[in-house]
């Protein structure tokens, strides 16, 4: 089994930042390409026009914010990357991307932001273990 593209889903929190690094040793050592995603909330529908715009837009920038020390990590390490952005349910994002990126391996935090923080393993992280179709690695 060759890894050649790891998906790594990152939110700002401890666990995705240990995630994130060790996904980059993991990188280096096998020579894949890393793919930083961030998946932020939708914006109602509900919402006028100049209202819908202004909120996309200021998530957009707030996820870009969030990405940011990540690149900055990547860049330094010298590994190969790409980042996204994606609305709605985060385990379907992350799940539908590692399947449209034929990523070979997916390496996440135990928990991430969430009001269940003292599970064992976070609600995104045990459901994306169940649906996922390639190797998921869980750093705590």
């Amino acid at each position: 089994m060759q890894i050649r593209k790891i998906l790594v889903p990152v939110d700002g929190s401890e666990h995705s930042t240990k995630a994130a690094r060790y996904a980059v040793d993991f990188a280096k050592l096998v020579g894949a390409e890393l793919l930083l995603l961030n998946c932020r909330m939708q914006v109602p529908p509900m919402l006028g026009p100049d209202a819908y715009e202004q909120a996309k837009i200021g998530l957009q920038n707030r996820s870009n914010e969030l990405l940011e020390p990540y690149r900055i990590l990547l860049r330094g390490a010298g590994v190969a990357f790409t980042d996204r952005i994606m609305e709605g349910p985060v385990e379907d994002a992350i799940v539908q991307l590692a399947d449209f990126e034929k990523c070979d391996l997916i390496i996440m935090g135990s928990r991430g932001h969430s009001d269940l923080e003292g599970l064992l393993v976070g609600s995104t992280t045990h459901r994306v273990l169940q649906i996922a179709a390639c190797p998921v690695t869980v750093v705590r």
